[in-house]
């Protein structure tokens, strides 16, 4: 792979422009493309929202930055809107909440193989468990509201069976905090998958926050309610494994190698020709913002960027089955606790934990009610009771 963080300067930002005609372009077929062009639309309309709400946060906080922040961010956002609305019409929200699961037990699997840190590899693994009966949850809620199978649109690559289970994932606040990385010491590529899978966490917390209010059926807008709840824990556990000592300029140069990263992992794995041409032209596109942000890194900051980035990129995230070593995880882990920053055995669990837990559950648990006598069979729940 010749891609060189150093090296490769991509396009400038002068020459990066748009059409709406290319913003919004066809979607994507929900059946017949390959359920990964999904998972990698998905993800990097995380990253891209990611990127755009970091900047405007730092424009808050930083005068100087402002002009810089501005130029970059108004090609980001075209960015993300034509991602987006790559998504296909006729999906309904919640077959697309169905996609965003799968993102999230996808992308985490890979995340975690690729972890060289054992405490990180550990955390998203934790993690990956949850989102994992997320998927079962909502998969139920998609029988039993749609008549549909969610395993029409996961295309067998990801199982539907129960993971930790949602009624035991809530916890006390300081339960969710984990110890940082040392900037100092932190392999690049331990950096830039926490960058990835706090911008994908994100993501997934502010649609369900956006999508459950507009359900209806009050078992489904409860599940979305309590969901987002731990998508929030899960938004605080990844973004705590960020060294607070870093700059802002050193977290936006991060920001910038993630966006490359995950561009150039889509690029290399995608097999829908027009999202190809899209993650290829993007790809570019983030070199230039790289190479602007790693002369601003230089001039304001006088730090050589080679301090930050890997000389190459790391091993590209993998978008394929991981069924085997989800359930190799959930065999061994799925009794995992919390205890402050620790994940530790179920009787070793924060009594803080159990107490908030019992509380908020206490009237009953919304992703217990959804998946009551659900089990995943080929088919729905409509169709066996025809039969």
């Amino acid at each position: 792979m010749a891609s060189k963080f150093i090296e490769s300067r991509g396009q400038s930002l002068e020459k990066q422009q748009f059409t709406w005609r290319e913003i919004v372009q066809q979607p994507f077929s929900k059946l017949n493309d390959d359920a990964f062009s999904r998972v990698r639309s998905i993800l990097m309309n995380g990253i891209e929202f990611e990127s755009v709400m970091f900047q405007h946060m730092l424009a808050r906080a930083s005068h100087d930055l402002r002009p810089h922040l501005a130029r970059v961010r108004q090609i980001e956002q075209h960015q993300q809107k034509a991602i987006n609305w790559m998504l296909p019409p006729d999906q309904s929200p919640l077959e697309t909440t169905i996609g965003y699961e799968q993102v999230a037990v996808e992308v985490t699997a890979s995340i975690a193989q690729n972890e060289p840190d054992p405490y990180l590899a550990q955390v998203y693994r934790f993690g990956l468990l949850e989102d994992f009966d997320h998927l079962y949850r909502y998969s139920a809620l998609l029988d039993r509201l749609e008549g549909k199978d969610a395993n029409n649109l996961l295309q067998s690559y990801t199982d539907i069976l129960p993971g930790r289970p949602t009624i035991e994932e809530h916890r006390s606040a300081l339960d969710n905090l984990r110890r940082p990385y040392d900037r100092r010491k932190a392999d690049p590529i331990s950096k830039l998958n926490v960058c990835l899978i706090t911008a994908a966490e994100q993501q997934t917390e502010n649609y369900y926050l956006n999508v459950g209010p507009l359900f209806s059926d009050p078992v489904a807008r409860q599940l979305y309610a309590e969901i987002a709840s731990i998508e929030e824990q899960h938004v605080t556990q990844y973004e705590s494994l960020m060294d607070p000592d870093e700059t802002v300029l050193e977290k936006w140069l991060l920001h910038e190698a993630t966006e490359v990263y995950t561009y150039r992992s889509c690029l290399e794995s995608e097999s829908d020709p027009r999202l190809k041409k899209l993650w290829d032209r993007f790809h570019d596109y983030e070199l230039g913002h790289l190479h602007y942000v790693m002369e601003l890194f230089k001039s304001i900051e006088n730090r050589d960027p080679a301090e930050v980035l890997p000389e190459k990129l790391p091993k590209l995230l993998n978008f394929g089955n991981h069924r085997s070593y989800v359930r190799s995880v959930l065999d061994a882990e799925a009794d995992l606790r919390t205890n402050g920053m620790d994940i530790v055995k179920r009787e070793d669990e924060n009594p803080e934990s159990i107490a908030y837990r019992n509380q908020v559950n206490r009237e009953g648990s919304p992703s217990q009610a959804v998946a009551a006598g659900y089990r995943w069979i080929p088919g729905t729940e409509l169709n066996q009771k025809i039969a």
